[in-house]
């Protein structure tokens, strides 16, 4: 960022802390509510009165184009909090309210203990250990944390510290921590309590006026304001540089933050989408607010572009990076909103037709963008049989291809249109279409749910008609949730470490030796040479051999191989099968590289011990 666009300069805390009381300084709506520990307060205090520095503040003038809703720092009395707030506070939110609640209000302070339960606590400076004497009450530690009654007791109940009267706070040299800067009255009380009793007590204030009443009313805090005319974007960034300990702003929370300031509730809004959405279609169950306002901002942005067109023959980006989606007004954001939902619900309806119904068999939820927004372009468009056998296509490539893994903004922005114009006519491929490859050999490569590719396998297999082991039904949405329909090993992992020599792990646990079997089909496998559980199968279904064999080519897998317990036949024959299905979705030729491993996915980490 550069210097134009912040100052640096230094405030005394007490200021600091009038202002947040008066409500000149607030927070931005986006922060996160006050959360900071006991422990961390106590180190503040005693921080603060040895003059220690605590950091800096990072703050941001109000009155600029990035306008947020704002709200007090807690503890702060709202009938005392007259002004419009002049500040926002970015960074140092933790800090401050400690100091506040601690300093400057006689409420107990609402914190955790060092497990995390709630408590409440008020604070005290041990007179004689901040001034580096022996105390009969605190050891060594100059600030101490007592109950919210002030009475301090032992684990057997016996009490150890009361300060529950101002007198004994006086017999107690404890002075309360929310009377730093308001302590003429405090001290004079003490005087008059100890006056004829201990001349010592009196220096003893004097002391610890001189020592660490007056480092407090000293103390500077450094603060660094952004100014009005900063942009959401660069909010945004510096947010994140700042809060490198905590969790992330997103790109919803500030602009939550800034349709707020618009009287336009988004979290509320977006609340319910996310449950309709969700309880409607269980596959969009880990749909994010933020990959929402990616779909929204890419039809924003493409209207805009239209326009801009149309007036100037020029054209703009298309996009939904941050900066893209922190750019969207309220009212662009209203008008796209209904027909972006629609268009992640048809996009929920497109995978159920590929046979993918659960989140977990996804391959990638980044790829829903565009295809939502895509969707929502296309409108009935999208409905006819070769729009879909188009769309199907370019969904398969990225999935197949591995496209949408890591950083997928660039893809999402370049897919939407390409997509719409491969649907219209416009041209006959895309960017994805032409990027994605597959290589045989990374069926063997192939062993857990972490790979988008093993889900896709998975959904086409079902999708091109893949039936029930027992029943002989396509593996259609009831079955598959009714008779619980999962991937499961074909030649059984026991089996398989049986042989003399045993198989290779990463041969028998990749995707050519799974299938989708139903749990009660596993139970008849167990763990027997497949020459065995077949014939239980027929057995059990009361039905000939060929029937059976018709349900294992429907997976793609050769009856006669799996019927003489032929591992390495079975394994080499399904993968060419399997690599023909592959290309049958892609709709272009695979590499032909059988028996190769590519390095990139040699080790893929494993995600559970599937049953054998």
């Amino acid at each position: 960022m550069s210097d134009d666009l912040f100052d640096t300069t230094k405030r005394p805390v007490a200021g600091l802390l009038d202002a947040i009381g008066s409500g000149e300084i607030q927070l931005p709506d986006f922060q996160r509510g006050w959360v900071w520990d006991d422990e961390h307060i106590v180190s503040l205090l005693e921080s603060m009165a040895s003059s220690f520095p605590i950091g800096a503040v990072m703050a941001l003038e109000t009155g600029g184009a990035a306008q947020f809703k704002t709200r007090l720092v807690e503890g702060v009395d709202p009938a005392d909090a007259a002004q419009s707030p002049q500040t926002l506070i970015l960074d140092g939110q933790q800090r401050l309210t400690s100091l506040y609640q601690a300093l400057k209000t006689q409420e107990p302070v609402d914190t955790r203990d060092t497990k995390g339960k709630r408590w409440r606590r008020h604070y005290y400076f041990d007179m004689r250990a901040s001034l580096g004497r022996q105390s009969p009450h605190a050891g060594d530690s100059a600030v101490r944390s007592v109950p919210e009654d002030r009475i301090v007791k032992t684990f057997q109940g016996k009490v150890e510290l009361d300060l529950s009267t101002p007198e004994a706070q006086y017999q107690a040299c404890m002075f309360p921590a929310d009377r730093t800067f308001d302590s003429k009255r405090w001290r004079r009380d003490f005087n008059d309590h100890w006056h004829g009793r201990d001349s010592d007590m009196r220096s003893l204030w004097d002391d610890f006026e001189e020592s660490v009443i007056e480092r407090f009313e000293k103390y500077q805090v450094p603060v660094i304001e952004l100014r009005r005319d900063t942009s959401k974007e660069a909010i945004c960034v510096v947010f994140e540089k700042v809060n490198t300990g905590g969790v992330s702003l997103t790109v919803f929370e500030l602009l939550t933050a800034s349709f707020a300031a618009e009287a336009f509730q988004l979290r509320e809004d977006w609340g319910g989408r996310d449950s309709r959405l969700k309880t409607k279609y269980p596959v969009l169950k880990d749909l994010s607010s933020d990959q929402f306002l990616q779909a929204v901002t890419l039809c924003v942005t493409q209207a805009r572009e239209r326009e801009r067109s149309a007036a100037t023959g020029r054209q703009s980006r298309v996009g939904c990076r941050r900066e893209d989606i922190l750019s969207l007004e309220k009212d662009e954001y209203a008008r796209w909103a209904d027909q972006v939902e629609s268009g992640f619900g048809k996009a929920a309806e497109f995978l159920d037709a590929q046979h993918i119904y659960r989140a977990k068999d996804l391959p990638y939820q980044s790829q829903l963008v565009p295809l939502a927004a895509a969707l929502v372009d296309l409108g009935t468009d999208a409905d006819a049989p070769t729009a879909q056998r188009a769309i199907a296509k370019w969904y398969w490539c990225g999935v197949m291809g591995e496209l949408y893994g890591g950083s997928t903004e660039t893809r999402i922005a370049r897919d939407f249109p390409e997509l719409i114009g491969l649907v219209k006519g416009a041209h006959d491929t895309t960017t994805t279409i032409s990027d994605a490859y597959f290589q045989a050999s990374r069926l063997r490569t192939l062993r857990t749910r972490n790979s988008a590719a093993y889900k896709g396998l998975y959904a086409l297999l079902m999708r091109e008609g893949a039936k029930d082991f027992l029943q002989e039904r396509p593996l259609e949405k009831q079955i598959f949730f009714d008779d619980g329909i999962d991937i499961h090993h074909v030649f059984p992992k026991r089996w398989c470490e049986a042989q003399d020599p045993p198989s290779e792990p990463a041969i028998y646990n990749s995707i050519v030796n799974k299938a989708a079997i139903s749990a009660r089909t596993n139970r008849i496998i167990g763990g027997r040479a497949p020459s065995i559980y077949l014939a239980a199968l027929d057995a059990g279904r009361k039905t000939e051999s060929s029937e059976t064999d018709a349900v294992l080519q429907s997976h793609r897998i050769p009856p006669s191989r799996l019927r003489k317990d032929e591992f390495d036949a079975f394994f080499a024959e399904r993968s060419r099968q399997l690599v023909a299905l592959v290309e049958q979705a892609m709709g272009k030729d695979a590499v032909r590289d059988f028996g190769q491993i590519d390095d990139d996915y040699a080790e893929e980490p494993p995600e559970y011990e599937e049953s054998a």
